[in-house]
C-alpha cells in the first residue's frame, strides 16, 4: 500500500518497527523501500524538500543493511539504487552499479540505464554519456527516444558533429516519428553555428548515390554534405508525398541491406521448419545457379486467378 500511495514516511515506520522486532525482511520488502527512497519530490516547499533528503539518507543506509542481512538483490534491486544515486547527483555510481549488475549475472534493462545515462547528461560529460550508450549496446538495450535525445542534445551543445549525425540516425531508424521536444532538439542543431560550418564542400556525387541505393533510398550515409547556415522550417505533406516549403516529393524508402538479411534469414527459417529442409536446400542452390531475378511471378496465385478448381497444370511453365 505505501508503494502504491508513495508513502515514504510510512514505509520508513514500518521498516523501523520491522527493524525493532527482528522482522526478517525480503528482497521485494527492500526493493519498495529503496524505490520510494529514490522517488522524486513531489513539492517545492519545505516539507517536501526534507522529505526527499530523508529518503535519500535513509536509502543508502537500507541498502547497507540489505547486504549486512545478506539479502540477494535482483534487478529491480540495482535499478532503485542506481536512482539514488542519480538523486544524490553521483551518475558514476549510478553507472558502477549497471556494471555490479552485470558482473553479478542480471541483464541491466532500459531504465537500469537511466539514471546513469541522463546524469551525465545533464552533467554535460560527453565521453562518460557514451561510454554509458556503449554499454547499453554491448548489453543489448537499445536507447529509446529519450535517451538518443539526450544524447543528441548534449553531443550538439559539446559540437560533436560526428555524434550529433550519428544521434540523428538512430532516431531515424529506430524511432521514425519523434516527439515535440525531440524536434526542438533537432532544430536547436541546424540553427547552431556547429551546423553551420560543419560538413564537406566537396564530395563524390556517385559515392553519395551508391550509399542512396545501399541504403535504401533514404540516407547516404556519406556525413555531412555542404557548409552554410540551414534553413529550418515547419511544413507538411500533402497526400502525394509533396512537401509545401520546398516543393519536393518524398522518396520511397526501402529496406536497407542489413534488414533484407535479416528479412531472408527469417523466410529461410520459417521454410525450413515448414518444407522438408533438403528441398528447399535444393531450390536455394537453383537460385544460385540461374539467379538473381528481378521480379518473381507467383505461380499457384496465377494459376487461381478466376478459376474455381486449382490444378497443377495451370501453373507448368513450358
Amino acid at each position: 500500500m505505501c508503494s502504491k500511495k508513495g508513502d515514504l514516511a510510512e514505509a520508513l515506520r514500518l521498516y523501523d518497527d520491522a527493524r525493532r522486532n527482528n522482522i526478517p525482511l525480503s528482497v521485494n520488502h527492500y526493493n519498495v523501500l529503496l524505490y520510494l527512497c529514490s522517488s522524486e519530490s513531489n513539492g517545492e516547499d519545505k516539507e517536501a524538500k526534507d522529505l526527499f533528503n530523508l529518503g535519500l539518507e535513509r536509502g543508502f543506509e537500507i541498502l547497507k543493511q540489505m547486504v549486512i542481512e545478506k539479502v540477494t538483490p535482483n534487478e529491480a534491486t540495482f535499478t532503485s539504487a542506481a536512482r539514488l544515486a542519480a538523486a544524490k547527483e553521483d551518475p558514476e555510481m549510478a553507472f558502477d552499479l549497471v556494471k555490479q549488475m552485470k558482473s553479478s549475472g542480471i541483464p541491466p534493462k532500459l531504465r537500469s540505464y537511466g539514471p546513469a545515462l541522463f546524469g551525465f547528461c545533464k552533467k554535460g560529460l560527453a565521453d562518460k554519456a557514451y561510454e554509458v550508450d556503449a554499454h547499453m549496446a554491448e548489453s543489448g538495450v537499445p536507447a529509446d527516444e529519450p535517451g538518443l535525445s539526450a544524447l543528441l542534445k548534449l553531443s550538439s551543445e559539446a559540437k560533436r558533429v560526428d555524434r550529433v549525425y550519428e544521434m540523428m540516425h538512430r532516431l531515424r531508424a529506430t524511432v521514425r516519428q519523434v516527439s515535440e521536444e525531440t524536434a526542438c532538439v533537432v532544430e536547436d542543431w541546424f540553427r547552431s553555428e556547429s551546423a553551420t560550418d560543419v560538413g564537406m564542400e566537396n564530395w563524390d556525387v556517385e559515392k553519395v548515390r551508391g550509399g542512396v541505393v545501399k541504403g535504401g533510398g533514404g540516407w547516404h550515409g556519406q556525413g555531412w554534405l555542404g557548409i552554410g547556415k540551414w534553413r529550418v522550417v515547419r511544413t507538411e505533406m500533402d497526400e502525394t508525398g509533396m512537401c509545401h516549403s520546398c516543393h519536393e516529393k518524398l522518396v520511397c524508402i526501402d529496406i536497407d541491406p542489413r534488414e533484407t538479411e535479416n528479412f531472408a534469414s527469417s523466410l529461410t527459417t520459417l521454410a525450413c521448419q515448414r518444407e522438408a529442409k533438403a528441398d528447399f536446400m535444393h531450390f536455394q542452390e537453383w537460385l544460385q545457379r540461374h539467379g538473381p531475378f528481378d521480379a518473381v511471378v507467383d505461380g499457384a496465385n496465377v494459376g487461381l486467378i478466376n478459376q474455381y478448381n486449382f490444378s497443377f497444370f495451370q501453373v507448368n511453365c513450358p
